[in-house]
């Protein structure tokens, strides 16, 4: 893919995960990439990374708490001063909990709740009412990726938060897509199942996956850049006609 050459495109949860992926393959195309993440000491170290790769003229990275409203509006505005007005962004920041594997619908704990919902729902939420009015305003079409989950269409038990949160994830998604479909501007959600990043290492053995989740067609724990390859196609041009979906990136968990 040829199109992004000097597209702005900010991304959160770059750190590491998806969002990292998502990071480097876009810069890897030319893209100008704001990265943001809460992780202040891996984020330093990836940006530094992509900086000596493609030039500081082409990465600016800010420590960000996606919870954090005025953070958040904070990054994309010092993004478009340094960078210029956004022709995409990627919001791959999320949590699974503290409780997770563990606690049921009664046993989640109010700062738990608050603690997921604040992440994966309320932070992108922040984030798009950020980035939209940053969108770059040229006919062209921009595009907003929000990573949700396998969970956004499936009860995950013992993830009642988790759960919750990425339904809220999509339907925020769908209503973006709506809103903002009349002025060129894309939406979509992106669905993954178990994927190895750090999430799923520090919170689920793979054993325990099979015991909460329906296994993969294909037999095996997903990779960040499976789930790169559909952000990035939704964010290019050959995705021109696509928008309001949740696409399940799974390796068949929901055939």
């Amino acid at each position: 893919m040829s199109d992004f050459k000097g597209k702005v495109i900010a991304i959160t949860g770059a750190a590491s995960g998806i969002g990292l992926a998502t990071a480097k393959k876009l810069a890897s195309l030319g893209a100008r990439v704001s990265i943001t993440d809460v992780n202040e000491a891996l984020l330093t170290s990836e940006a530094a990374v992509l900086t000596g790769l493609y030039g500081a003229e082409n990465v600016f990275s800010k420590v960000t708490d996606v919870r954090d409203r005025k953070a958040v509006e904070a990054w994309i505005a010092e993004t478009v001063e340094k960078l210029g007005p956004l022709d995409g962004a990627a919001n791959c920041a999320g949590v699974l909990g503290r409780q997770g594997n563990r606690a049921t619908i009664a046993e989640i704990e109010d700062d738990d709740w608050d603690f997921v919902m604040g992440v994966n729902c309320k932070g992108i939420l922040n984030a798009m009412r950020a980035q939209i009015p940053a969108l770059k305003d040229d006919g062209k079409g921009a595009s907003i990726v929000n990573v949700a989950s396998v969970s956004s269409l499936y009860g995950l038990e013992f993830h009642g938060a988790y759960t919750a949160s990425k339904h809220a994830v999509v339907g925020l998604t769908k209503s973006a897509a709506r809103e903002f479909g009349r002025k060129g501007v894309r939406v979509n959600a992106v669905c993954p199942g178990p994927i190895e990043t750090p999430i799923l290492a520090a919170s689920m053995e793979f054993a325990a996956t099979g015991a909460v989740l329906p296994p993969p067609l294909l037999g095996r724990i997903g990779q960040p850049e499976e789930v790169e390859a559909m952000i990035t196609f939704l964010l290019s041009d050959a995705a021109s006609y696509v928008t309001g979906q949740a696409m399940l990136v799974d390796g068949g968990m929901l055939p």
